[in-house]
């Protein structure tokens, strides 16, 4: 069975992708960066937070850190609204570790205000934007030309064709108060190459910032990728399918993108209004003119700091829900509207980012997804995405489908970032979770127990799936303590609704508590590695 499944991987045309992370279990976590806060961040997480989360996962003998998106968003908390495709979020540089800093010991000093910001119990968001901000600012204006002339920041420049259309992007949004591009005047929204070069000109020395801050945030992610690698241990992008409106690529590739529609998902038996996600569609007839240049280049720069990327809603490559403008969503409709292109169009997108990327894909299939379109992804060798909870047979009857008869080529979770954690799910969507105990063999009461919790991470573990990750707060939960009283807090998104919450999740307990606390490695330890579940009769209790 292993040599038959070995033997179709490496007939797919993922082959090459599959031999470098290797076929075989992998187990690991999953985050969002600025959830974490350590010691020495300055009020959310930062690049080198991940180094003692990667020397706890090696000593878990863990192997994969899965982390959502690490774009710049500008004001906006949600990296799935983000303002470059590229461009990484300044945000999350760890400032004690940048260049020269030990020559400017005033600046120094300011990371001590900077730190209060880790003391609230979300992440403020606006207030880190504006003290970090400021902070880069004044690094610029003493440090700065130390970079411009150095060798590899010039280089970095040359190589990167994209940094400077997304730095003078930024450049002009802070001269007109950060307003929409579509509100500029023409000159700027729709510039002429003469225009574009006297714009480069006019905004020299904030261009110079913008890149310079990208450049040390290559530095900083490519060094935690090249020591995650040194420990055996891969870290998972995600890359959004879609990307802001009001962001550098639609300023600058107008033609390639649908601003007279809008992505969203269709009502279903999750959400019975559907979502508007209010994000453009590609024209996808443009976009193939290009020879996929803006996709290629793209996955081409997240391969500097990933070993595998999760593509969100990868159906949408193949068929996408689009709607009119300040319409709900039960008023959109799939495009192409030929079911008949459906596959092809998405076939050939995927084929042309496996043949541009050694980076391993994840498909994120969750949702209303056409069998045809999983029966293409298997035969591509793109793993799609298992929740536990919404794998049952939902046509005849609502069981469960048997952990072992997923398909290899998958993923599987216990929840997701747009979901509740389980013990909000078990507790709020009883239908569900009567279902699942039901399966279990369990009587169900509405709090889910740790006993019941570990068997659940457990199973997710031990799915036929060759890849099995799972949200770090899930496996905190085991220990009360290391997580927020209120199980509401501990969720991080409520998708197709506009929350304060949403996206300013921080964990309760700081990087140096997660990682000493000797308890919760010996039960991921036990989860993870226990060839037979010991919690099964515990969790009747």
């Amino acid at each position: 069975m292993v040599d038959h499944l070995v033997e179709n991987i490496l007939k797919c045309p993922l082959a090459t992708q599959w031999k470098k992370i290797g076929i075989y279990h992998h187990h690991g976590i999953n985050l969002l960066l600025s959830s974490l806060h350590s010691k020495k961040s300055c009020g959310i997480g930062e690049f080198f937070d991940l180094i003692p989360i990667i020397d706890w996962c090696h000593k878990l003998k863990l192997d994969l850190i899965q982390l959502l998106p690490l774009t710049d968003s500008g004001d906006d908390p949600s990296p799935y609204f983000s303002l470059s495709s590229c461009a990484l979020n300044p945000l999350f540089l760890s400032l004690d570790r940048l260049p020269y800093l030990d020559h400017y010991p005033e600046l120094e000093k300011k990371l001590a205000d900077l730190r209060k910001l880790n003391e609230f119990p979300r992440v403020a968001f606006p207030d880190v934007v504006s003290h970090k901000y400021s902070w880069f600012s004044e690094y610029f204006d003493k440090a700065g030309e130390r970079f411009l002339k150095q060798k590899g920041f010039q280089e970095f420049w040359k190589e990167n064709p994209w940094v400077e259309g997304y730095a003078l992007f930024k450049a002009i949004k802070k001269t007109v108060s950060k307003n929409h591009w579509m509100t500029w005047p023409n000159e700027l929204k729709n510039p002429s190459k003469e225009e574009y070069q006297e714009l480069l000109k006019r905004h020299a020395n904030d261009l110079h910032f913008f890149i310079l801050l990208q450049y040390l945030c290559y530095l900083q992610l490519s060094h935690v990728k090249e020591y995650a690698n040194s420990k055996e241990i891969y870290l998972e992008g995600d890359i959004p399918i879609l990307i802001s409106p009001d962001s550098a690529d639609v300023w600058q590739f107008q033609d390639q993108f649908d601003l007279s529609l809008v992505a969203g998902a269709p009502p279903d038996i999750y959400t019975e209004e559907g979502q508007v996600w209010g994000v453009p569609l590609f024209n996808w007839d443009v976009v193939k003119k290009t020879n996929y240049s803006w996709w290629k280049q793209r996955i081409s720069y997240a391969a500097n700091f990933f070993n595998l990327y999760r593509i969100d809603h990868i159906v949408g490559f193949f068929r996408i829900w689009a709607i009119p403008p300040g319409y709900p969503s039960k008023d959109g409709f799939f495009t192409p509207k030929e079911k008949s292109k459906w596959l092809a169009q998405g076939r050939e997108i995927l084929e042309m980012l496996i043949e541009n990327s050694l980076m391993l894909p994840i498909g994120e299939d969750l949702g209303v997804v056409p069998e045809e379109v999983r029966d293409t992804l298997a035969k591509l060798g793109i793993c799609g995405t298992k929740i536990l909870r919404w794998e049952r047979k939902w046509k005849e009857d609502k069981s469960f489908i048997p952990f072992q008869e997923y398909h290899p080529v998958s993923m599987t979770s216990v929840s997701t970032h747009d979901s509740e954690p389980l013990q909000l799910w078990w507790r709020d969507i009883p239908d569900e979770a009567k279902s699942y105990a039901e399966f279990k063999h369990w009587d169900y009461k509405p709090y889910l127990t740790i006993s019941q919790r570990k068997q659940i991470l457990w199973d997710s573990h031990h799915t036929s799936s060759l890849f099995h990750v799972n949200l770090l707060q899930e496996y905190l939960a085991i220990f009360p303590q290391l997580v927020w009283e209120n199980p509401e807090d501990e969720r991080i998104n409520i998708p197709g609704k506009v929350l304060p919450t949403n996206w300013t999740y921080r964990f309760r307990c700081n990087v140096e508590e997660i990682c000493s606390h000797e308890s919760l490695k010996k039960e991921i330890s036990n989860i993870v590695f226990s060839p037979k579940s010991t919690f099964s009769l515990k969790a009747k209790i």
